[in-house]
């Protein structure tokens, strides 16, 4: 799974970077970004602006959100599961992020935090779903979940899982409105090359999501 990333640049670093994109000029650094809070994503509407979503997917069914919120979904199976197979089709989006953190295990707890990023440290696109949940209420909302894959040989040292990471020639496709094949989607969905891509221990200062500063990405010597 993926349950920690950051996005550590500024609006106009990445509007700099994402020229296809709109960015908000209100994004700020950040460098601890967990489940439930907003994080940056691209969805696949015409006008390729960037929106804040709610790091947590709900399906439009659920009649309680509280009981279906769902932070990652696996690659392997969303175009088949009945909580994702609609957004996998027709509501798809890229989260903007720099790099993730993932966790050793012993047993069934997490030991030593690591930060995984592209070895060029420039940022990427992670592969998401966003749906648009309606409460009987007027509540509205608007989640995403990203999209998991099996480990390449790096982050397999630290976990099984990692987030997709698309790489640009995959951007268009994912971002077609409207809905778009199953099996040209699923082609993209695989680990990105691990000799592309660096890791370090870091701090278990960002075990708690409310850390949320620059040393926290920094190399830390348990």
């Amino acid at each position: 799974m993926c349950g920690r990333f950051t996005l550590t640049l500024d609006a106009a670093a990445l509007q700099r970077i994402f020229r296809q994109f709109i960015i908000p000029p209100e994004v700020q650094p950040r460098y601890n970004i967990a489940p439930g809070q907003p994080i940056l994503a691209v969805p696949n509407t015409a006008d390729r602006r960037a929106e804040h979503f709610l790091w947590g997917l709900v399906p439009a069914w659920a009649k309680d959100p509280r009981r279906y919120r769902f932070i990652n979904v696996r690659a392997e199976t969303a175009g088949q599961k009945p909580a994702f197979r609609a957004a996998f089709r027709r509501r798809r989006c890229l989260v903007l992020a720099d790099g993730f953190y993932e966790w050793q295990r012993s047993g069934k707890k997490r030991t030593q935090p690591y930060y995984f990023t592209l070895a060029d440290r420039q940022p990427f696109a992670i592969a998401a779903l966003w749906e648009r949940w309606e409460g009987a209420d007027g509540s509205v909302i608007l989640g995403c979940a990203l999209l998991t894959t099996r480990a390449n040989a790096l982050v397999k040292q630290v976990h099984e899982r990692m987030p997709v990471i698309l790489p640009p020639a995959a951007w268009e496709t994912w971002l077609h409105p409207g809905e778009q094949p199953v099996q040209a989607l699923e082609a993209w969905l695989r680990p990105y090359p691990a000799e592309a891509m660096q890791m370090w221990p870091v701090s278990p200062e960002v075990n708690s999501p409310r850390s949320d500063a620059p040393h926290l990405i920094e190399a830390y010597a348990p």
